[in-house]
């Protein structure tokens, strides 16, 4: 029996851009995840990445096209976690406890998660241009959570009473706080609270 060898699939200019793009935003999230914002600099993450500092700076032409990339990395990837349990499958009280509890369960884990909310906060810390691009990704959250309440109370599994709005800025306000606490105590086990809070809230907002 003869063996056929097939010649290696060419990568496109366009995979090797994405791929290169992929490293250098993986190598920054892991930099300002362990040591800050401050050492996220083009020398650092093109090192990081085996990459040159000058391929840093063409991708992303500044540290704030840098950061908005990044942002845009990290919001695909929590967009993506949601997308995996299939939330619209699910009634709306269900939904929001899937999506609580994905969000909690990959935040200690996750050290691009970690590193979206170091850039959060030294964008508010340093009132930044950038408070911009995280405050409009928290208002699309908030916004989809709404509408899980609102859906919740159609289907009669989420009390009527509840204002849809105050319940998902509640929901999305206890994830940015444990976040944010995260960042101030690295060891916090967070299994005990992922528990409690969807006790909670399922208490709260059930019928």
């Amino acid at each position: 029996m003869t063996s056929v060898l097939k010649a290696p699939v060419r990568r496109t200019q366009s995979d090797r851009r994405q791929q290169s793009e992929s490293e250098l935003l993986r190598a920054a999230a892991a930099l300002i995840a362990e040591q800050g914002t401050a050492a996220a600099t083009f020398e650092n993450i093109g090192a990081r990445a085996g990459y040159s500092r000058g391929l840093v700076t063409q991708r992303f032409g500044s540290k704030q096209g840098l950061i908005e990339a990044l942002i845009a990395r990290l919001q695909a990837r929590i967009q993506g976690l949601l997308d995996d349990r299939q939330l619209d499958a699910l009634n709306g009280l269900e939904a929001i406890l899937a999506f609580v509890d994905i969000f909690l369960r990959n935040l200690a884990e996750d050290g691009e998660l970690r590193a979206y909310f170091v850039l959060m906060a030294g964008a508010v810390a340093e009132v930044s241009d950038l408070r911009g691009p995280f405050a409009a990704a928290h208002k699309e959250v908030e916004i989809r959570l709404e509408g899980l309440v609102l859906r919740g109370q159609a289907e009669g599994v989420i009390r009527e009473g509840l204002d849809a709005d105050a319940a998902a800025l509640i929901v999305g306000s206890l994830l940015l706080g444990l976040s944010t606490q995260l960042l101030v105590d690295p060891a916090l086990n967070l299994e005990p609270i992922r528990e409690t809070s969807l006790a909670t809230l399922r208490a709260s907002f059930g019928v």
